[in-house]
């Protein structure tokens, strides 16, 4: 595939979804791969970012702005430090740092999770793709905490289908600012692509998808900051920094959509604490957990609890 290159949607694309026809041009991708790649823009008809579902016409024109690798032995397997939590012959759960990439990218060919996964190990699922061998879900860069990672298809397809039923007990700890009224409660506000800039979200109406956050409170703050814990019932991209934005409590450090950063964080305070799922071996239910990192708690004990303090940081 070119760096770049566009084609004509012809009468044998008339009515085709845009990663079908995508995926059938470019039959090395695979449609999965496709499909995210439209999701992330760099796939677009007639210069517009659309949905996968979209129905094509003819005279469309199709537009392919990446170029992957052509092999998996393209990505190049690096010896990066990568906290492992538990593996056996089906996954392995992690726990990422801040400021590692999930998958190697545009603009990000190295240093990513996957690079040091390949390095760990040969035996990981190809589902995704040749640029996510082994990725079933994605935290966001300067996000730390748990991922699980599938060495096998059939793994993979197993935490899948977890996913997209939404049973998968995924628990996120932040930072917000202000004190947060109710120390309960769910948000329930679809989330789409910010049309005037492609990499941040926002609760909109139109070009969207449902996402629900549940929260609750774990401590406030004289400082005016409080600690919250979360519960995803859907995984949008920034979604619980889209929705605590939104309620006008952004994520301390955020800086796609907070404009302070008092800590010094340099990215969000963010950890994906505990992870819970039916394993897709032995079919019983497993979960990790993984403290906040050193760097979150030095910012906890600078804070001053309004009450006695959960333990979140011991």
């Amino acid at each position: 595939m070119n760096t770049k290159h566009s084609f004509i949607v012809d009468e044998s694309g008339e009515g085709k979804r845009f990663d079908v026809f995508v995926a059938e041009k470019e039959e090395e991708l695979g449609r999965n791969y496709v499909k995210q790649l439209i999701k992330d823009g760099y796939i677009v008809v007639n210069n517009q970012v659309e949905k996968p579902s979209k129905k094509l016409s003819q005279g469309d024109e199709i537009i392919v702005e990446f170029k992957p690798p052509q092999k998996l032995e393209d990505i190049e397997p690096q010896n990066l430090p990568i906290d492992i939590i538990y593996e056996d012959s089906d996954v392995i759960l992690v726990n990422k740092p801040a400021k590692m990439v999930v998958h190697p990218a545009p603009g990000s060919p190295k240093y990513t999770l996957v690079n040091a996964l390949l390095y760990h190990t040969k035996d990981l699922s190809g589902i995704n793709g040749i640029l996510r061998p082994g990725i079933v879900h994605r935290i966001d860069k300067d996000t730390t905490g748990i991922l699980v990672v599938a060495k096998n298809d059939n793994a993979h397809l197993f935490l899948s289908k977890q996913f997209e039923e939404h049973s998968i007990n995924r628990e996120y700890i932040a930072l917000v600012e202000g004190i947060v009224e109710n120390q309960k409660g769910t948000i329930d506000m679809p989330i789409g692509r910010d049309p005037n800039n492609r990499i941040k979200r926002r609760v909109q109406a139109e070009n969207s998808k449902n996402a629900v956050t549940h929260f609750e409170v774990l401590e406030y703050y004289q400082e005016g900051y409080t600690l919250c814990k979360f519960h995803l019932e859907t995984g949008r991209t920034h979604q619980i920094r889209v929705h605590m934005k939104e309620i006008g409590h952004p994520l301390v450090g955020d800086p796609l959509y907070n404009n302070k950063d008092p800590f010094d964080l340099n990215g969000q305070f963010l950890h994906a604490r505990k992870l819970g799922f039916i394993h897709p071996g032995s079919e019983e239910y497993i979960e990790f957990q993984a403290e906040l990192p050193e760097k979150l708690k030095a910012v906890l004990r600078k804070l001053t609890p309004i009450e006695k303090s959960s333990c979140i940081i011991n």
